[in-house]
């Protein structure tokens, strides 16, 4: 494990004298998503051209860049990630964790947590993931001992020294990661609060009096677990890709957010920031100063050529598969999670449509996505199917079921219940119709259903077409685990979706009011 250690002058110690204050620079990422290419302004693939041209973000090769300039502005840093390395592209599909563990071991991380999407492909690659680490990966609330794969790896809390003290790191994940992702049987989740109070409770006791929470739980968590724990110092955030900032109009909250004497850091997503957070400490442990904002990553910022090199090689076995165009578009198709996850949206209803479409002749009167499953937006121009799996990467199935009117109902309340969590259970759909009213209590939100024009009909069997993950129970949509006629095993919903904008080519984003609210 790295150490570094600063001098007596540049701690500002004098002989005789207690330790004077201590100051800490904290550089962090958080839901990276296997961007390690850089990005267009939506957030999906970004061209050579456009590269060049200096209109694309992100990039592994430009956070070296960044991350090393931000060492040099600082004599004593940790550089610390929020979790969400896995799913997004095809580097993930294709390497699983690989090259998230290669390029992490690179840009030297001093730790993470463990985020839902960690967990997308079971334990098994979480944990051949973590063997390739050079640092620790933590999660303090869940129970691993029943997971052979994890127990006894997966640490909840660890201590790490820098400039002469000890820093307290611990992990969270999101409560419902069982929900999220498939974390199998073997893993229970626990409250984020009593968890994390636990972790600082025992590096308390051994004298551990800066602690640091890397927070995969979304910025409204985050603020709760401040205001509901003594103790914490910092939470480094993650999982709502929330942007925050001093200086960014589109920020939704200052950075830090201070709850108490806690402050609270994110850097949106798929590397487009790098958070930087100067931290003063007094020789009690009490943070006396926190100040910083989150660094642009953009065409100012050189790419490193051996990183460029190397994502390079390992793309390409990706190239046949990406590049191959599929249709074209008259519009860029809006997949923003801040607007699919409280309303309709252009690629919700692209991908709603699409599923519909392919089924409609199998007695399917509507389909439901959530928007979860979306992870991009597309530019205009033409559409390749690296650009569908981009917004698409989890290859799930189309699944048909049967349910009734009353559960169609329920499905939708679940939909709109954490709506101003940003959660992903939010239904992007296609075949119906229905309006919400966002102040209501979660459970009775839903109101006017219509299906193929009707009224919803509580006791009538509606044919639906989801995904498997939805189907299955994922994102809260347990009442369709029940469902009469289950078919999980239809063709890929990006194959599925990319097939439909060919169809339909030149592809022209629309929305149609099919989702209102109140």
């Amino acid at each position: 494990m790295k150490r570094f250690l600063l001098s007596v002058a540049a701690l500002g110690l004098t002989a005789g004298m207690a330790a004077a204050d201590y100051t800490i620079t904290i550089l962090h990422t958080n839901d990276f998503h296997a961007r390690f290419e850089p990005i267009s302004k939506y957030d999906g693939p970004c061209g050579a051209e456009d590269n060049t041209e200096g209109k694309c973000f992100g990039g592994t090769a430009r956070l070296v860049t960044a991350i090393k300039q931000a060492r040099e502005r600082s004599n004593n840093a940790i550089l610390v990630d929020g979790g969400d390395q896995f799913q997004g592209t095809l580097f993930y599909t294709y390497y699983k964790g690989k090259l998230a563990a290669e390029m992490m071991n690179k840009l030297g991380y001093d730790a993470m947590t463990v985020g839902n999407h960690e967990f997308d492909d079971g334990p098994e690659v979480l944990a051949a993931f973590m063997s390739e680490l050079k640092f620790p990966i933590l999660m303090s609330n869940a129970d691993v001992s029943g997971e052979p794969l994890l127990a006894d790896k997966l640490a909840k809390s660890v201590v790490i020294e820098r400039g002469g003290e000890q820093i307290g790191l611990i992990g969270l994940t999101p409560q419902d990661t069982d929900e999220l992702a498939s974390p199998g049987d073997n893993v229970i989740f626990t409250d984020p609060v009593g968890a994390v109070q636990g972790e600082v409770d025992l590096l308390t006791a051994r004298g551990v009096n800066k602690i640091i929470v890397l927070s995969h739980s979304s910025y409204a968590v985050d603020q709760k677990v401040a205001a509901e724990t003594t103790g914490v110092d910092v939470i480094v955030g993650g999982h709502s890709n929330t942007l925050l900032s001093n200086t960014d109009e589109r920020a939704e909250g200052p950075y830090p957010t201070m709850v108490g004497n806690t402050a609270i850091v994110q850097a949106y997503a798929y590397g487009k920031y790098l958070g930087e957070l100067n931290v003063t400490f007094d020789d009690a442990g009490n943070v006396t100063e926190a100040k910083g904002d989150p660094i642009l990553i953009d065409a100012s910022l050189a790419e490193d050529d051996e990183t460029v090199a190397r994502i390079a090689e390992m793309a390409a076995p990706l190239e046949e598969i990406r590049n191959k165009v599929v249709a074209d578009t008259a519009e860029p198709i809006g997949g923003d999670r801040a607007v699919c996850r409280v309303q309709e949206c252009t690629m919700g209803n692209l991908i709603a449509d699409a599923m519909l479409a392919r089924v409609a002749e199998q007695g399917i009167d509507v389909a439901i996505m959530n928007s979860g499953g979306i992870r991009a937006s597309i530019n205009a121009g033409q559409v390749t199917m690296g650009d569908v799996l981009t917004v698409l990467p989890f290859q799930n199935t189309l699944s048909t079921f049967q349910v009734t009117g009353e559960v169609l109902v329920a499905a939708l309340e679940n939909g709109v219940s954490q709506i101003e969590e940003g959660a992903g259970r939010f239904p992007q759909v296609s075949g119906m119709t229905f309006s919400f009213d966002p102040a209501a209590e979660a459970g009775s939100r839903v109101s006017d259903v219509m299906v193929a024009g009707a009224a919803v009909d509580m006791a009538k069997t509606y044919g639906v077409v989801s995904n498997n993950y939805v189907r299955n129970g994922g994102d809260g949509y347990d009442m369709f685990e029940t469902a009469a006629n289950p078919y999980d095993f239809g063709p890929d919903l990006a194959d599925v979706t990319a097939e439909f904008i060919a169809a339909n080519a030149p592809y022209k984003p629309y929305t149609d009011g099919r989702i209102t609210s109140k």
